[in-house]
């Protein structure tokens, strides 16, 4: 809509319409809780290894997200990979989210790449085919095998289980 607000206070706000959705009668207290947890998510354990990885073989590593360049860079230190990034890109520059095309383009000129020079790697299909759609190169980490793509009809570049098989793939 335009009507930006930092990631953590729509996190909140879906976290509170969820509350009301399920009526599952959560405090203000377990909202803090959740929230608080939500703050201390653990890496997957592939991350450093495949970062370590991907940097020792040149490639710049950087964490591109919706939330704030402080709360991304506080959660990545806390799951002890933010030293395994050379940056940390926030949207919140933009006043906009992904998959708004701005925010891609924020990215690239930030990188100070061109778009089929830029991959943009998640386990969100949102984001993936945002991403694609903007021009970047995309791959989609599905750690799931049985989860699916959205029917977008825009694929991405490369489908992976995690992120040591696409640093294998990437070393090619």
């Amino acid at each position: 809509m335009g009507a930006y607000v930092p990631f953590a206070e729509c996190t909140r706000e879906a976290l509170v319409f969820t509350d009301r959705a399920l009526q599952t009668g959560l405090s203000d207290n377990d909202h803090d809780h959740l929230m608080a947890v939500y703050a201390e998510l653990p890496a997957f354990s592939d991350v450093v290894p495949a970062l370590d990885q991907l940097r020792d073989a040149g490639i710049r590593c950087v964490a591109f997200s919706n939330g704030t360049e402080e709360a991304v860079s506080q959660l990545l230190t806390r799951a002890g990979v933010r030293s395994h990034m050379d940056v940390v890109i926030s949207v919140d520059e933009v006043k906009r989210f992904k998959p708004d095309p701005a925010v891609y383009a924020y990215l690239r000129t930030q990188l100070e790449t061109r778009p089929e020079h830029t991959w943009l790697i998640s386990s969100n299909p949102f984001d993936v085919i945002g991403a694609a759609h903007a021009g970047l190169r995309s791959a989609w980490v599905r750690r799931h095998s049985d989860a699916p793509f959205d029917p977008w009809g825009i694929e991405p570049d490369m489908t992976v289980p995690d992120l040591e098989a696409l640093a294998e793939r990437m070393m090619r």
